[in-house]
């Protein structure tokens, strides 16, 4: 194990090819890593702001979900921050990026997944108001990539626990992914 995983280190770290990995455009790819989840979310401006549904409890609206939702929480972050990577072993993560615009990078690590080793890159904020369920065993993290900052609202499926959180460099080699600015 690499020293850049934090312990303790029982995580095996795919060799990865260079680059952003599967794009993915729609909530229904076919690239996209065994688990994850993607949904559509809605928005309503009109004169005073807008209003968005995040998250359903009772009700999940993302299938899949547990509607043993525990937790709920924000975090902003400044543009050109990167927030990566870290994965949870047991705990699920919905995210919901409301301002903003996020590079979102997941990476399978999950070695009897059948996308081991799989990245996936996906653009979402205010202008694609996705929701992402993020699966236990699949790294992820993010970079704000609009001039302002981004807020992202998450539930999970289990309260914070440190013990149950793995970290690895936003910068890994075996990861190789590539958070520069595409230009595409």
């Amino acid at each position: 194990m690499s020293a850049l995983l934090t312990p303790p280190a029982q995580t095996t770290i795919p060799a990865c090819e260079p680059g952003l990995g599967h794009l993915i455009t729609t909530v229904d790819s076919p690239r996209l890593i065994d688990g994850v989840r993607i949904e559509a979310g809605s928005l309503w401006p009109d004169d005073r702001g807008w209003f968005q549904e995040l998250f359903r409890f009772g009700r999940a609206t993302v299938k899949d979900f547990s509607a043993q939702t525990t937790q709920v929480s924000a975090a902003v972050s400044y543009s050109g921050i990167i927030k990566a990577f870290h994965l949870h072993r047991h705990q699920t993560d919905f995210w919901a990026p409301i301002t903003g615009m996020f590079q979102i990078a997941l990476v399978d690590m999950r070695l009897d997944s059948p996308t081991f080793g799989s990245k996936n890159t996906l653009y979402v904020g205010e202008q694609r108001p996705w929701r992402i369920l993020i699966p236990p065993g699949v790294a992820h993290g993010y970079k704000i990539v609009s001039p302002a900052a981004g807020a992202l609202v998450y539930a999970t499926d289990r309260f914070y626990d440190p013990e149950d959180e793995r970290r690895i460099a936003h910068d890994h080699p075996s990861l190789a992914y590539d958070w520069s600015t595409q230009y595409k």
